[in-house]
């Protein structure tokens, strides 16, 4: 890549004047730094369209001044603006709409009447107030991305504290120096003065590489829910939730599915989240409790982030990315906050779990596939995408239940034993929330764990059902650590998780129609009595031994 080619590629990249600048200070490098950038080959550069946006989401993220950049870096340790217009640009670059049809806002409108109809039968909370909205895939960035940077800020505040801990600790001497400038490929950026020192500039790199990242997995994220509660939380401001027609219609592409009957889940289930959240005004701030308990135990590995940060081959965001990726540089989680971990993830199995079974009963008599539609939810929740996998590293947190099935089984049994309002005064308080069994083993024997974490004593009964999801994730990781070409998702592992699923179904309730699509399968084996009696029976020894 020659000189010439440079030049261009800088005229691209920031337009006439602005190009024509870096590539007077390029050319003020000596020969031999030149040399060394020209050797590089174009592929090794960023697109200019790539530069473009990344400069526009600076632009509007407040890094426009030395003074602006000063001020972010002592305002916080995420970056929101800049966060918030990195995903706003992943939804631009795939070419999201940027509008909802009237179509879309009326076939929403619709189907939410019906299923909030639906579910006036067969659960006690009334419908959430206001109106569920139909938003773009911009629209649930804009009404999100405040949720999520609340659950980052602690986490990203511990890095912080490390990234400049490292700096003035192990750096002998590099904190008393200054840093003369930075480069963005074969760009140099001059700094200035205020930012020359080092703790100040790592500071202000954290905070915009937490935001960076927190964007791409936002905007990425954006792209597959397909409803305000998909997390199992609320993240958007409107009680009663949303549904991104966008997003729904792709699903329902890749099912071969008619549109309206796939609204209408994703409606019930919306829907279903809305009343329970809004009928137990304990549960939101419970889940902010668990979260903080396990953001305020994080503890770095100051010799991680240090190895990291020598390993970085420039000093910029994208460079030190690694070096606030809790999967690299977090310490073990402690007692306490393992025990916040399992209560959250028993919690929202919980949520899920009567969701689960509240759209089972409000919907099996009007959606003819509405046990394909819940397997695959049931699956995705297990496991969990490529963008929710991201937030985890980010955050350290599990925000899908493993054990979703267990959950709407134990809610289902409670519905035949009590009835619909006995099930649902269980949300009346924490403490009587049903418990989740906890699989036996060498010394937990006979217990049971509540959504608050205790510990509870049980009756001695063998364990007749296994937790599928989790076997799911097992294998799943065992596979990802093998190979990491080629990932599995949820769909992909139907083969080997079709082959254990007992039969299953609601109380009073009867097949769903549509098992002969050849897009599903039910997740059942082809097995009589007797097999499925063995298999029970060789999950009891395996748990009692």
């Amino acid at each position: 890549m020659d000189e010439n080619a440079i030049h261009q590629w800088l005229i691209e990249c920031f337009g006439p004047v602005q190009g024509e600048l870096a590539w007077s200070q390029f050319s003020q490098l000596p020969e031999s730094i030149r040399s060394q950038m020209a050797a590089q080959g174009a592929d090794q550069l960023p697109k200019p369209a790539e530069v473009q946006a990344l400069i526009q989401a600076f632009t509007a993220g407040g890094l426009n001044t030395p003074a602006d950049m000063q001020a972010q870096a002592d305002q916080g340790p995420i970056n929101v603006a800049l966060a918030k217009n990195i995903a706003l640009g992943r939804t631009r670059a795939d070419q999201s709409d940027t509008t909802v049809t009237a179509e879309d806002s009326d076939r929403v409108a619709r189907v939410m009447s019906e299923a909030n109809l639906w579910l006036d039968t067969v659960c006690a909370f009334d419908p959430a107030p206001g109106q569920t909205q139909a938003l773009t895939r911009a629209g649930w960035i804009e009404g999100s991305i405040d949720a999520w940077v609340k659950f980052a800020s602690p986490v990203a505040q511990a890095v912080s504290e490390a990234l400049t801990s490292v700096i003035s600790q192990r750096f002998q001497g590099f904190d008393q120096g200054e840093i003369s400038g930075m480069f963005a490929g074969p760009v140099p950026i001059p700094l200035p003065d205020n930012l020359k020192d080092p703790t100040t500039l790592m500071k202000l790199l954290g905070n915009t590489s937490f935001a960076m990242q927190l964007g791409q997995a936002a905007g990425e994220l954006a792209k597959e829910v397909r409803g305000g509660f998909d997390q199992g939380i609320p993240l958007l401001k409107n009680p009663a939730g949303a549904l991104i027609p966008q997003n729904i219609k792709t699903y329902t592409k890749s099912l071969e599915l008619d549109l309206d009957e796939v609204t209408r889940y994703m409606a019930l289930k919306e829907a279903a989240h809305a009343r329970l959240y809004a009928a137990v005004p304990w549960l939101m701030p419970r889940f902010e409790a668990l979260i903080g308990k396990y953001a305020r135990g994080v503890s770095i590995d100051l010799d991680a982030v240090e190895d990291q940060l020598r390993d970085a081959e420039q000093i910029n965001p994208e460079s030190i990315a690694g070096a606030i990726n809790l999967s690299n540089v977090g310490i073990e989680d402690t007692p306490e906050q393992k025990e916040a971990l399992h209560s959250l993830g028993d919690l929202l199995a919980l949520v899920d779990g009567w969701v689960d079974c509240v759209v089972w009963n409000a919907g099996m008599a009007h959606l003819p596939h509405l046990e394909q539609l819940r397997e695959m939810t049931r699956r995705e929740r297990a496991v969990g995408g490529p963008a929710e996998q991201t937030f985890e590293s980010l955050l350290g947190l599990h925000l899908h239940p493993k054990r979703l099935r267990e959950a709407a089984d134990l809610w289902e049994r409670i519905t035949a034993d009590e009835g619909v309002q006995g099930r649902d005064d269980h949300w009346s308080h924490p403490d009587l929330l049903p418990s989740l069994p906890v699989k036996e083993d060498a010394d937990q024997a006979g217990t049971s764990t509540s959504a608050d974490g205790q510990s509870e004593q049980k009756a001695d009964t063998p364990a007749t059902s296994v937790d599928w999801d989790a076997e799911l994730d097992k294998l799943l990781n065992a596979e990802e650590k093998d190979s990491s070409a080629n990932p599995i998702t949820p769909a992909d592992s139907d083969a080997s998780n079709d082959q254990g699923h007992p039969d299953h179904e609601a109380p009073g309730s009867q097949k769903s129609a549509g098992k002969d699509s050849k897009n599903f399968d039910d997740g059942h084996p082809d097995q009589d009595d007797s097999d499925r009696d063995d298999s029970d029976n060789d999950h009891s020894d395996n748990d009692h031994a």
